[in-house]
């Protein structure tokens, strides 16, 4: 019978040692913190993004190349479909949202966590909450020795430790640390999913915390448009939030040495010459209205001042002084709408992190290091960061699954 010990009781860790068990390992999971699932129970602002529904190349295409080929073999071993039946295996039902993602029905995260700590124990895995692991040793091959402050184990060792985004949660890279010991290269480390500060927003008057803007599309700039994505935008204290922020932040972070500016397209799809035509209309039928008004219909009450400020003085203008050049620039405005520049993406506040252990040196048929036998990598550790959706659960479910199912049988290395 295989020993394996899971470190990381996240997504990754408990659909590891989920599976490890099932084929009859022994298997022990160490948690650091007093409970399951931490990072699960924050996500999708608690009603939980399970996966994302779609084919399976359809889900890999979202992830860049190196990804996407690291990930394959594990999508295709346990993909989001597996995911929703293991889940519902207990009742919990699932609805998908016309862009993929999918979510609990009638529950919450708190659910989604709860069915799969319900596979874990059915499965006799030994739990240990409260158990951070003070390091971890090859003491002979294909065997790991962790410690932990009350005990000692050996066997195979699964990390499963998460990156280091909201450490809070438990997650504070460990892991790379575990990693670079054993030999292995950390890619430095990147916000990915993340909120970001904008410049002068914590000094604008103007600036309204709190308010959504509804299916628009933000764009971030340097010269030309690098990174865009369509959803929903929450303004912050100090910028802003939600998938549309979530969406472009890795491109951000990365291009971040220079001026990054951010603009938003409210009406994205409609096309400019559309939105002028719209406007003209307006004009015709509302000759004694100052264009402010016109904004104020076309934003939250709260953000009209804001947007207005950006028209310059064509907000003073009635709507039979508009003429068709006037138009055609307040379009411009409405389709892209400067909302300021990028002063800072905060690594800790983000979902999960760009970078991490070296996808060269990790098996993506077993997640078994490449430089110590009994070793395995999974879930956001790795240099896996996808795109806001459901998506990087889904890498941390495939790649537990994989790294479960192989520490529990022979190793052809043994």
């Amino acid at each position: 019978m295989s020993r394996v010990i899971v470190i990381g009781g996240g997504a990754a860790g408990l659909i590891a040692s989920w599976r490890a068990a099932s084929l009859g390992a022994e298997v022990t999971l160490l948690e650091k913190t007093s409970r399951l699932g931490t990072k699960i129970l924050i996500s999708g602002g608690g009603k939980c993004n399970i996966t994302h529904a779609g084919e399976t190349e359809e889900v890999l295409a979202a992830f860049r190349p190196n990804e996407r080929k690291f990930l394959r073999p594990s999508f295709y071993a346990f993909g989001s479909q597996d995911v929703l039946k293991l889940v519902q295996h207990n009742g919990l039902k699932v609805y998908t949202r016309p862009d993929g993602r999918v979510f609990p029905v009638d529950g919450t995260a708190r659910d989604v966590v709860d069915s799969l700590v319900s596979h874990v124990r059915r499965s006799r895995v030994r739990i240990r909450l409260d158990s951070p692991v003070l390091g971890i040793e090859k003491t002979e091959p294909g065997k790991i020795s962790v410690k932990t402050a009350q005990e000692s184990f050996q066997g195979k060792v699964i990390v499963a430790v998460g990156g280091s985004s909201y450490p809070k949660t438990g997650s504070t890279g460990d892991g790379w640390e575990w990693a670079k010991r054993a030999g292995h290269t950390i890619v430095p480390v990147r916000a990915a999913l993340a909120p970001m500060d904008v410049t002068g927003a914590s000094t604008n008057a103007d600036w309204r915390p709190g308010v959504a803007l509804r299916d628009v599309t933000l764009s971030a700039r340097q010269g030309k448009v690098f990174a865009c994505w369509r959803g929903d935008l929450l303004f912050s204290h100090h910028g802003v939030s939600g998938p549309c922020a979530l969406g472009v932040s890795r491109d951000v972070d990365e291009r971040l040495g220079d001026k990054v500016g951010l603009e938003v397209d409210l009406e994205p799809d409609l096309t400019q010459s559309s939105v002028a035509q719209s406007i003209m209309s307006w004009a015709r039928k509302n000759p004694r209205k100052h264009v402010i008004s016109l904004t104020i219909e076309r934003l939250p009450n709260s953000l009209g001042a804001l947007f207005a400020s950006s028209l310059g003085q064509d907000r003073h203008r009635l709507g039979q002084e508009l003429s068709e050049k006037t138009c055609f620039r307040l379009a411009e405005r409405v389709k892209s709408w400067q909302i300021g520049s990028v002063a800072h993406v905060p690594l800790e506040k983000g979902e999960v992190v760009a970078g991490g252990v070296s996808l060269e040196e990790v098996d993506y048929q077993t997640m078994e290091s490449h430089l110590t036998d009994g070793l395995y990598f999974c879930g956001e550790v790795l240099d896996i960061a996808g795109p806001v959706g459901g998506y990087n659960l889904q890498a941390a479910f495939s790649t537990g699954f994989v790294a479960g199912t192989s520490a529990a049988n022979p190793s052809p290395k043994s």
